[in-house]
C-alpha cells in the first residue's frame, strides 16, 4: 500500500493500542489513538481519517455504537471492526452497518496487511466515485448554480430553451441571487459559447464612462484619449454581452441602447463611421422597472426591447429548503482553498443557517461559511462559528395588512421558541388549540 492514510485505532486495551501504533507509524501512515468511543468522537470532531479500526468490546460505547455514530456523521471514513470472540453475528451486524472489513484477535501482521490492502482498493474506489460524482454535479448545476427546490429547478428548465435564441433576457432579482451565474450559464448553453462574455456593473459607471466603454472612442475624442479604442460592444463580436442593474443607466444611455438594438451598429466616440456589431444582449436588474417607469425614471420602449422574456430569481428567503445543499457546497469550496478539513455542520448550525433570512442572499450565506471555515478549530462548523448572524428572521419593514402583521408575529414567535407551541401560545396569551387554528389558517409550516 504505497498512498499513506491518515489512521484512528479505538481500542480499551494500550497493549493494542501501541501494537497499532507501532506498525501504521513504521510504515509511514498518519495513525492516532483513542481508548473509547467518546474519545474517537472528540478526535473527529477536529480531525480527518481514513480509516478507523474500533474494537467491539468497549466500556462505555461499544464499537457497534461507535460504527454507527461514525457512519451518520462522517460517512467517508472507512472502518474496520476488531473482535476478540470470533463472533460471526457481530461482524455480519457491523457488515450491514457499513463496516469495511474486521480483524480477529489475536492477528498476524501479514492479516493486518491483507485488510489493509482491500482498504487501499475501497478508497479508490471511493474517491474515484466522488470525482466522478463532482464532476456531474457541476455539470447539472450549471457551473455552480446550486439548488434543488421548485423555484430553481424551474430556471434550470427554462435556461436551455431560452439559450438556443437570441432573444433579450431581463434576469430579476435581489442583490446576491446569483443574476451574473444564470446570465453565464444561458450563454455556456447557447450557440455563442465559444464566443466572449462581457460582464458590466452599469450602475457602477457614470454615463460618460458607460458611454466609451461600451462605443468606444478615436484618438482625441477627449482628454487622454491618446489613442484609438475598441468598446465592449465591438470586443464582444459575436458573443454576449450581460449589463447588471440596467435599472440604474440614465434615459439618455437607453435611449442609444435602443438605438444599437435595432440597427446593430455602433459609432465610436469623436467618429462619424458605424460599425456592425453582432453581439446578444443579458440585462439583469435588482429594481422594480415598471414602478420605474410609472415614476418616470425608465424608458418604456427600452424596457419592452430588453424584457422579452424575464427570469425571476428567488431570493434565498424563498428557497430555504436549498441551504443546506449550499452550505454544503460552499463548505467543501472554501475548506479546499484554506486546507482545512471542515467538512461537516452540526444540527445546532444548520438550524440558524435555515432560520436566518439572509438579506444579503447566497452571496452572504458565501460570505459566513468562508467566514467560518476560516476561523473555525474544529472539523465541525457549530453554532458558535456564526455567532455574527442574528438568529431571528428580519420581517418586512411595511406589512401590508393587519392580517399579515398577525401572521408575522405568530411566525416569530413559534420560530423563536423552536417551534416550541406550548411556550408559544403562552406567549401569545392563547391557548394551544387556538394557536394550532391560527398555523392552520396562516398556512405556517415548521422549518
Amino acid at each position: 500500500m504505497n498512498k499513506k492514510i491518515s489512521i484512528m485505532i479505538v481500542d480499551d486495551e494500550m497493549i493494542v493500542r501501541e501494537s497499532f501504533l507501532h506498525w501504521f507509524k513504521k510504515l509511514g501512515h498518519k495513525v492516532e489513538a483513542a481508548a473509547s468511543g467518546f474519545d474517537a468522537l472528540k478526535k473527529l470532531e477536529n480531525v480527518s481519517f481514513d480509516l478507523l479500526f474500533v474494537d467491539i468490546k468497549m466500556p462505555g460505547m461499544n464499537g457497534i455504537e461507535l460504527l454507527g455514530k461514525v457512519k451518520e456523521g462522517y460517512p467517508d471514513t472507512i472502518v474496520i471492526i476488531i473482535t476478540a470472540y470470533g463472533s460471526i453475528d457481530t461482524a455480519v451486524e457491523a457488515m450491514k452497518m457499513g463496516a469495511a472489513d474486521y480483524l480477529l484477535k489475536p492477528f498476524k501482521p501479514e492479516q493486518l496487511s491483507l485488510v489493509m490492502e482491500k482498504v487501499a482498493h475501497q478508497k479508490k474506489l471511493l474517491d474515484e466515485v466522488q470525482y466522478m460524482k463532482g464532476r456531474l454535479e457541476r455539470i447539472s448545476r450549471f457551473e455552480n448554480i446550486i439548488g434543488q427546490s421548485d423555484p430553481m429547478q424551474r430556471i434550470f428548465d427554462l435556461i436551455p430553451e431560452v439559450a438556443q435564441s437570441d432573444t433579450s433576457i431581463l434576469i430579476v432579482g435581489e442583490t446576491g441571487t446569483g443574476k451574473e451565474l444564470i446570465a453565464k450559464a444561458i450563454h455556456a448553453k447557447s450557440p455563442r459559447a465559444q464566443r466572449p462574455f462581457v460582464a458590466i456593473n452599469s450602475g457602477a459607471m457614470p454615463d460618460s464612462l458607460l458611454e466609451s466603454e461600451l462605443f468606444g472612442y478615436q484618438k482625441g475624442a477627449f482628454t487622454g484619449a491618446t489613442h484609438p479604442q475598441k468598446g465592449f460592444l465591438e470586443v464582444v463580436a459575436g458573443g454576449t454581452l450581460f449589463l447588471d442593474e440596467i435599472g440604474e443607466v440614465s434615459p439618455k444611455m437607453q435611449v442609444d441602447l435602443l438605438r444599437v438594438l435595432e440597427e446593430k451598429k455602433i459609432t465610436r466616440l469623436g467618429d462619424r463611421s458605424p460599425i456592425a456589431v453582432d453581439f446578444r444582449l443579458l440585462c439583469a436588474t435588482r429594481k422594480d422597472l415598471e414602478k420605474e417607469i410609472a415614476e418616470g425614471r425608465f424608458r418604456e420602449d427600452f424596457y419592452y426591447r430588453i424584457n422579452v422574456i424575464k427570469i425571476q430569481v428567488p431570493a434565498l428567503r424563498e428557497r430555504k429548503g436549498d441551504v443546506p445543499l449550499l452550505a454544503r457546497h460552499f463548505i467543501e469550496k472554501y475548506s479546499h482553498e484554506t486546507t482545512k478539513k471542515v467538512n461537516h455542520v452540526s444540527r445546532e448550525a444548520m438550524q440558524l443557517l435555515q432560520t436566518y433570512n439572509w438579506p444579503g442572499n447566497v452571496r452572504e450565506l458565501e460570505n459566513a461559511i468562508e467566514r467560518a471555515v476560516v476561523l473555525s478549530k474544529s472539523r465541525t462548523l457549530k453554532k458558535e462559528d456564526f455567532h455574527f448572524l442574528h438568529p431571528s428572521p428580519v420581517r418586512p419593514e411595511k406589512p401590508r395588512s393587519l392580517r399579515e402583521m398577525e401572521k408575522e408575529y405568530i411566525e416569530f414567535v413559534l420560530d423563536d421558541c423552536r417551534w416550541n407551541v406550548t411556550r408559544a401560545a403562552k406567549i401569545l396569551d392563547v391557548n394551544r388549540v387556538s394557536l394550532h387554528k391560527m398555523i392552520k389558517r396562516y398556512g405556517l409550516k415548521r422549518p
